[in-house]
């Protein structure tokens, strides 16, 4: 009975979350790297650097699956909503595990779904969505293992001195495979590795006496993690996907794109300007939690007291992230703050717990006989309180994160290729790229137009971009959309131009000729 009501908690809490996203879901293609996730899913295409070869293999299920619900794009978006969903279920039986209060894990499910930054996660195609849902799922899978390690019932050392061969050892061979996952999918799970070697050391500080438990969950995580990233190699080489990003199928490449040398300089003077970063983490944090945000220190204070291993992991795990994205400069990176987020509400929750104890004591101290019928209905008003301040926020973060009217990327894209002459050549940048590959090679649309990013020219040798300009003019129409203020100049200075959308070459543009020729 107890495990149907969890489940059916953990259930209504995805659904809500699910509901939230579908509510505020980009209806098609985007910009950006958006668009370029969009595009990799559904043909099992590589991506750009890190690869996300888990998200891509997840895409690219996902997009078969939900075939009924819509074109690619939206499928690519739906699956960030059902990821989002499933990390606020799984919320719900963590915070049970770690508090016994259903009710509180409720709370901390809805409070996750319903926080700024994974609301907006959920509404398109996303690879924080899926490391948001898999280092929730690798959290449970750890607290259920600590939970079988000190069970009462666990047998004891054997006549040879082994270490006990728990019953949850299973748990933390299936936590080293969602771990190997995790890692196929972002490279944020890197930051978790010593958090989760601490914590494991501290469930089970004789864990290194037990070789086959060892060798099984590295060699679970080594061949996860080998099998999700031969995605690579394999669709860039003997079973080409129509989009690759890069050369991966060579071990040159592969490195680039794995160990993201393109954004090796992205880190930048970790440990300056602390005070300012830390400032920033407090907005972030009162951004996120409201009012709630004052309460997440002394939340981890009293997890600290009350589950002092997972404060080792969620604390460590938490501290290494933030402190590693405060100093890093490229993207949006309130993303990456998502896991620690799951992890302070897990604090506030068994904060809640803790204040449900006192309440449950002082009622036994007032009317002894009517406690523990009370200890119910106490667990549920605090649980109220604990999601009452997200409640009235909810309008306003549903406008701020609603994408459901967003279709500035499907409108010019199909105004683009509309406006192109057969057989044409598009020198883009990758913002107008990706949608163009989406419309292209997804959709099928205008299989006769080139389309020549700055990564085309980099793997294939192209030259610069008045090289490829003057290797196609007068063999074939020939557009332009650039970004940078230099490209726009040089291109003005350079070239006779048609302006189809705009003044200057930053918006569509036609090349006509070399000026004076």
């Amino acid at each position: 009975m107890v495990r149907r009501q969890r489940l059916a908690a953990s259930l209504l809490v995805g659904l809500i979350g699910l509901g939230a996203g579908w509510l505020a879901l980009l209806p098609g293609v985007a910009f950006w790297d958006t668009g370029e996730l969009q595009a990799v899913g559904p043909l099992m295409g590589t991506a750009h650097p890190t690869g996300f070869p888990t998200y891509v293999l997840l895409g690219w299920f996902a997009s078969v699956v939900l075939q009924p619900l819509g074109e690619p794009a939206f499928r690519m978006n739906l699956l960030s909503a059902i990821c989002v969903a499933v990390a606020a279920g799984v919320t719900v039986d963590l915070v049970h595990r770690l508090t016994g209060r259903l009710a509180l894990g409720l709370a901390a499910g809805i409070g996750l779904a319903l926080m700024p930054t994974a609301w907006a996660m959920a509404t398109h195609a996303e690879t924080h969505t899926v490391h948001l849902a898999l280092v929730a799922i690798l959290l449970w899978l750890l607290v259920a293992w600590d939970e079988r390690v000190r069970a009462p019932s666990a047998p004891e050392e054997d006549a040879a001195g082994d270490a006990p061969r728990h019953r949850g050892d299973r748990y933390l061979v299936a936590a080293a495979a969602v771990f190997g996952l995790a890692l196929g999918n972002h490279s944020l799970t890197i930051l978790l590795v010593i958090p989760v070697v601490l914590y494991v050391l501290a469930v089970d500080p004789g864990i290194w006496r037990r070789g086959r438990l060892v060798a099984s969950c590295v060699g679970v995580l080594a061949l996860t993690v080998v099998l999700v990233y031969l995605e690579l190699p394999l669709r860039a080489g003997p079973f080409r996907a129509p989009l690759v990003y890069g050369t991966p199928d060579t071990w040159e490449g592969f490195k680039y794109i794995v160990l993201a040398e393109q954004f090796r300089d992205s880190l930048t003077d970790p440990f300056g300007e602390m005070p300012r970063k830390l400032g920033d983490l407090v907005t972030r944090t009162t951004t996120q939690f409201g009012s709630l945000a004052p309460l997440i220190p002394i939340g981890f204070i009293v997890t600290a007291v009350r589950r002092p291993r997972y404060a080792l992991l969620t604390g460590t795990a938490a501290a290494i992230t933030c402190f590693l994205a405060a100093s890093y400069v490229n993207a949006d990176i309130s993303r990456y703050y998502l896991g620690p987020a799951l992890m302070a509400w897990t604090w506030l929750a068994i904060l809640a717990a803790a204040v449900v104890d006192l309440l449950v004591r002082l009622a036994a101290y007032v009317d002894p006989a009517t406690a523990r019928t009370r200890a119910g209905m106490i667990a549920v008003i605090v649980a109220v309180a604990l999601v009452v301040p997200t409640l009235p926020e909810v309008p306003a973060r549903h406008a701020a994160v609603d994408a459901s009217h967003q279709v500035d990327a499907a409108n010019w894209t199909a105004h683009a290729l509309d406006v192109m002459e057969p057989d044409a050549a598009i020198v883009s940048w990758w913002s107008y790229s990706t949608p163009l590959w989406y419309a292209q090679r997804v959709e099928g649309k205008r299989p006769d137009i080139e389309i020549i990013d700055d990564r085309t020219r980099l793997d294939e040798n192209l030259g610069g971009l008045t090289d490829v300009i003057d290797a196609n003019l007068g063999k074939r129409p020939v557009y332009v959309i650039r970004t940078d203020p230099n490209e726009v100049r040089q291109l003005a200075g350079l070239y006779d131009l048609e302006y189809i959308d705009g003044r200057d070459a930053r918006t569509l543009t036609r090349v006509i000729g070399r000026k004076g020729s």
